[in-house]
Order: C-alpha cells, then sequence, then structure tokens
C-alpha cells in the first residue's frame, strides 16, 4: 500500500546560484529542484543574516530575483518558506517568472537582465514616445514601442522610467523594427551610477 502524494517530482542536486533580497545579493546552494520551484540553502558568513533578517525582508516582499548560471535559469520566485537546518537557513521558492537562456553567452554576461513590464518615455527626434520595458540591467534596458520608428544608432536619448525611479542619458546601441507598429530598442545607461539603480541586481559581472 502507498500514498500518492499530489507534488511534483523533485531532483536532488548540489548547484549554485544567487538571489537578490533586501537590495543585496545573496549566495545559495540548491538543495532540490521541481517543475515548481526550488530549495535553496542561504550561505552567508555575515552574523546579521539570521533567520529574522529574512523574515524582515519577506514582510516587505516575498518575491525576489534569482540566478542560476549553471541551470542557465533566471527570473523572479516567491519565497513561500524559510526554515533552520542545522545552523543553515533554507528557503522554498515558487516559480514566478523564470526564463530558461539557450544564449550561448548566457554565463558571460556583464550583467543578469531583468524582464519586466514597465511604462516609460523617451525623448527622440525631437518628441516624447512611450514605451514599456522588456528587461532592465544595471547597463541598460530593452524597451518596446507601440509605433514605427527609426533612429541612428549612436544617438544620445533622454529617458524617464517611474517604478525604479530612473531618469537620465541613454545611447542607442541598436533598434528593430518588428512590425508597422512595433519597434524594439537597445539603451545603455549613460552618466549613472549603477548602485543607484535600485531593485536591479547585478549577478553576472
Amino acid at each position: 500500500m502507498y500514498v500518492k502524494l499530489n507534488r511534483p517530482r523533485r531532483t536532488n542536486l548540489v548547484s549554485q546560484g544567487l538571489i537578490y533580497m533586501g537590495g543585496e545579493e545573496h549566495k545559495i546552494t540548491i538543495k532540490n529542484i521541481s517543475i515548481n520551484g526550488v530549495l535553496a540553502q542561504l550561505n552567508s558568513n555575515r552574523e546579521d543574516i539570521d533567520i529574522k533578517y529574512i523574515f524582515n525582508q519577506l514582510q516587505i516582499s516575498t518575491i525576489v530575483d534569482l540566478y542560476l548560471p549553471e541551470m542557465r535559469l533566471a527570473g523572479e520566485v516567491e519565497v513561500v518558506r524559510a526554515d533552520m537546518d542545522e545552523g543553515h537557513i533554507l528557503l522554498a521558492m515558487a516559480f514566478k517568472n523564470i526564463a530558461y537562456e539557450m544564449d550561448k553567452d548566457f554565463n558571460r554576461r556583464k550583467a543578469y537582465r531583468k524582464y519586466m513590464i514597465d511604462p516609460g518615455e523617451i525623448f527622440l527626434n525631437g518628441q516624447h514616445h512611450n514605451f514599456n520595458t522588456v528587461n532592465v540591467s544595471v547597463k541598460g534596458l530593452m524597451i518596446s514601442l507601440s509605433e514605427a520608428i527609426s533612429a541612428k544608432v549612436g544617438t544620445m536619448i533622454q529617458f524617464e522610467l517611474k517604478r525604479l525611479m530612473l531618469q537620465g542619458k541613454t545611447k542607442l546601441i541598436w533598434i528593430y523594427p518588428l512590425s508597422d507598429d512595433q519597434t524594439l530598442i537597445g539603451l545603455q545607461f549613460i552618466e549613472m551610477e549603477k548602485n543607484a539603480i535600485r531593485g536591479i541586481p547585478r549577478f553576472a559581472d
């Protein structure tokens, strides 16, 4: 006789990664993984990083950024449980907005890209244009405009992104028209302090 458990099969493994919580990056070791999430051990020698610290951060937000370079996974997870086991902090995290990257340069990126859709505005060709972000990193952002637009690579563009409280100058790195009413643009931040970009982890360098 056996009892059928209504939970996804979990695979035990040891893989290193990072999470971004409380405005800081923390090293983790993945203990097991399923199609729904992961169980991770938090690796920190700091005395102020204890279970109380974790609970305080979770009261602010249970959503954190996860980066697993060995498994080519990156995105957002929700911390659904935090426990202590033999002096180690264990975090059970459910996948919320995770991407599996096929990009061969994934592990060599200079900065982690956070996938997020948020409205913003750029000033280009003498006009203001509304956009939605596709992804954001400490280096720059990819944006989508609901219009056909043309511009020269290297053009300096003013932008504003209210959610991250960012505004300033960017450089147009590439532009790609998807259709007659949609354009993708890659922008690089200019003259901005990277540690001033709150809410966006670096992870890879």
